[in-house]
């Protein structure tokens, strides 16, 4: 039989003796705020001087256009007149409309082909670079020597293989003009693009393999799971953030494809023609305005597809999911610990 004691009239009630949790500051101090921006500044400097400034000098300049006139002395001489859009709307209006449709359709279609290819056979790159067997080291080293060779040696190796009588047509018996205008040239440049980076799909979709715990295939092994059942229900989806994020490292690369096929194929051939070569073709010929416009909506192009890949498909590039991830992991233990 339990009792209970009522305390007096009057008397104070017991302090509470329990411990009590921190509170967490709602706000940083000043001084944490200026000590923030002053490790960041560096950086930001340098952000500003390596990309802002450009940016905003290429917008600038696109709106000019060199135009020849009559200076106060009466010599014919070259001006920058402001035009305003006129340059971009000259980007879908005759010959330079035509150049530039034609450079953003080759540009697309080497990014999607070259990816897509990339994407595969770097997956089985991986696939075979993550299995345990003598002479494994000795296979990473190797695979990943194409990514290693600097793009230009890369486009004059290959540009000596798919020469008139390269190895390319001793090989397959025929008299193929790769270097020349026409599908052969592309089909060129996706084969020495796909050979030359698709080991760094590879190297970072071996990464992401890396960290998923042998545990986990133990277990299917028990459950009678094979090795295409581990592969699509264990491998693929813990490895798909790793691999949307090479993926898209890739199609922004691939987006600003300019040495690989100048080198390989050369300047001035159409059907291998990218935006940044467009842009480089037209700054070489002192067309500064409409070399500025070209490369300002090469990077509006580039910039949706970095949009699209991070806030639709969900490509976790700076880590941040991870890292609530791993907070809120580390608060159910901490709650956990705390229940006991």
């Amino acid at each position: 039989m339990t009792t209970t004691t009522v305390p007096p009239a009057g008397a104070q009630p017991a302090p509470d003796t329990r411990p009590t949790r921190p509170r967490k500051r709602a706000q940083r101090t000043a001084g944490e705020g200026r000590m923030a921006a002053m490790l960041l500044s560096p950086t930001l400097l340098v952000l500003a001087l390596v990309i802002v400034y450009p940016l905003l000098s290429a917008v600038h300049q696109s709106l000019y256009r060199a135009e020849s006139g009559l200076d106060a002395d009466g010599f014919v001489s070259d001006v920058d007149a402001f035009v305003g859009l006129a340059n971009y709307a000259d980007l879908f209006v005759g010959e330079s409309g035509r150049r530039f449709l034609n450079a953003f359709s080759n540009t697309t279609f080497f990014t999607v082909t070259t990816v897509f290819f990339e994407t595969i056979l770097g997956l089985c790159l991986a696939l075979a670079m993550n299995r345990a067997f003598r002479g494994r080291s000795f296979l990473r080293a190797s695979i990943l020597v194409p990514w290693a060779v600097p793009t230009a040696v890369s486009g004059l190796l290959w540009r000596w293989i798919f020469q008139s009588d390269g190895i390319a047509n001793t090989m397959l018996g025929s008299e193929i003009l790769w270097t020349a205008e026409g599908d052969a040239s592309k089909l060129a440049v996706i084969v020495a693009e796909v050979w030359k980076t698709a080991p760094f799909i590879g190297l970072l979709v071996l990464a992401g393999m890396q960290v998923i715990p042998g545990e986990i295939y133990e277990a299917a092994k028990i459950d009678g799971a094979g090795w295409w059942r581990q592969l699509g229900s264990i491998t693929l989806p813990l490895v798909k953030p790793t691999l949307l994020v090479a993926v898209l490292f890739r199609m922004l690369d691939a987006l600003r494809m300019f040495d690989l096929p100048f080198v390989l194929i050369g300047p001035g051939k159409e059907s291998v023609e990218t935006l940044s070569m467009l842009a480089w073709d037209e700054s070489n010929q002192l067309r500064y305005g409409s070399a500025s416009a070209f490369a300002v909506m090469l990077f509006l192009y580039v910039a949706v597809v970095a949009i699209v890949f991070v806030k639709v498909l969900g490509a976790d590039v700076t880590g941040a999911k991870e890292l609530k991830l791993l907070s809120k992991k580390s608060r159910t233990i901490k709650k956990a610990e705390a229940a006991r």
